[in-house]
Formats: structure tokens, sequence, C-alpha cells
């Protein structure tokens, strides 16, 4: 069984707003990013015991905490970003996320990734060691500009650190974004380690996010692989779709990406909660 959740941020900053929209279209889980303007790792432990109180209320859990941690400069003070794994895992543990996803450090425009390869698999193990404390698991997104942002170098660092600590949050949309091909390339490469998704679809020439199965992501593949493999992990709408759906409003867009994932899930008879 699938589970959908979601970056409900791009929905509303306001939590309620938020839990609404998510509850309309039987959405029980959260991908927790942020809420009123707040990034998650910058709310105060009064302030997450009220979000912990207000979740509990209505239901949802947490399945996931959306971190910045990874999204820094390769060359920034790395003492930083262990503070903020730690605060990181503080708040998955309070809030009975088993996940908290993480990127793989922007590598300086016009060097090569490679020649930083060390150094960002000497930190992902760093990130690990201080997760697995905690007993969460990492997850590594495929962001554009790290060092991760194409396949060969996500199974860099997966290799590399051969933890059951740190997975894949498999990105389609921003593999597309990186011109990787996600299914008839990285799928082959990463499907070992996928335990999470982002449903995120784009258009390569236009280079903008479009809903799933909307762009060049393979997404009718892509669900169809998730069904012969019998994956039963998150499915995390992230839209971005401010670019393809201008004139929508924040919830609009969030409802249409949710819609065009059911869409695609129902095509294969495949059960969601």
């Amino acid at each position: 069984m699938l589970t959908i959740t979601g970056f409900a941020d791009e929905i509303s900053p306001d939590l309620e707003e938020q839990m609404d929209v998510m509850e309309a279209e039987g959405i029980s889980h959260i991908e927790f990013r942020g809420v009123d303007g707040k990034n998650v790792l910058k709310l105060s432990d009064t302030e997450l015991s009220e979000v912990k109180e207000r979740l509990n209320a209505r239901g949802f859990k947490i399945s996931s905490i959306g971190s910045p941690v990874g999204k820094y400069g390769i060359r920034d003070d790395f003492s930083v970003e262990l503070a903020s794994i730690r605060r990181a895992c503080e708040i998955a543990n309070y809030l009975e996320a088993p996940y908290i996803r993480i990127f793989s450090y922007f590598i300086p425009e016009g060097e090569e990734p490679s020649s930083f390869k060390e150094e960002v698999i000497s930190r992902m193990k760093q990130l690990i060691e201080v997760a697995a404390q905690s007993k969460v698991t990492l997850l590594l997104e495929n962001e554009s500009h790290v060092y991760g942002d194409i396949d060969e170098r996500c199974l860099d660092l997966l290799d590399a650190c051969g933890s059951p600590r740190l997975r894949m949050a498999f990105d389609p949309g921003n593999f597309v974004m990186n011109g990787v091909k996600p299914v008839s390339e990285a799928w082959p490469k990463l499907q070992s380690y996928l335990e999470y998704v982002h449903i995120k679809d784009a258009m390569a020439e236009k280079r903008i996010f479009v809903p799933a199965g909307e762009g060049d992501g393979e997404f009718i593949a892509f669900i169809r692989n998730l069904k012969e493999t019998g994956f039963s992990g998150f499915l995390s709408i992230e839209p971005h779709l401010h670019k393809y759906l201008p004139e929508q409003d924040g919830p609009g867009r969030f409802v249409h990406a949710v819609k065009a994932l059911k869409k695609l899930l129902e095509a294969e008879s495949m059960a969601w909660n």
C-alpha cells in the first residue's frame, strides 16, 4: 500500500489551511518543511509543541522532515550543518517522523564535481552517524547544482556510504532538469536504494515543472515500475507549479498535482492511503 504525502507549505504558510486541503484530498501525512513562513529547523520548542498538538488534533502524521541540510556550499563551515542535522533529528523524533530529507552540497560554479567527491562522502558519513544515533533515516534528494544532481553521482554517495540510514528520495522532475531520464537511465542504477519518491515532473525544453505525467519524467513507466517492484513507501507531492499554473493559488496548484498523481495510480489499479 502506497501512502500519499506532500509538502503542504506549497498550499499555504498557514497550518490549518494546509491540513484543510490535504484532508479534502484524503491525505493524512505531511512532509514538514515549513509553517507560518518559517523553515522547520527554525521553529522553537514551543512552536513545535503547538504544531504537534494541532497535527494530533486532526489526525495528521509527519512522513519526513523536509530539512535544508546539504543545501549548503561544499566549502562552507560544516559545523553549522552538524548543528542543523542534530536539530533535525530532535525534531524528527519529537514529531515521530521516520525520515529527514537532505541534499549533497552545492558545487562551485564552473568547477568539476568529481574533485569534491571525497569531501561530500565524508560529510554524508558524518550526517549518517548523527542520524543513526537518533534512529532516523536520511533521504538523499537529487537536487540541481549539488554533487548528487545526476544519477551516477547519487549512486557514488549511496554506494560509498553503504548505510541503511541513507536512502534515496527519488525526484523524477529534478532528474529531467539535469538531463537525466528518470526511468531509462536513473532507475536501473538507483532502484535498490529507493525508499521515498518526490512527485514532480518537468518539461526539459521549457524547463518548467509540471504535474505528474505531463512532462518528460517517464511517469507512466515510473508508476508501473513501482508497482512491479512492490514499492510500498511514501509518494510526496512537491508541485512547484507556479510557472505552469500561474493563475492559480497554492491550494489550486496542489490539488491539481494530487489529482494528476491519483489518475496515474488509478490507471495501474494501485491502492493508496
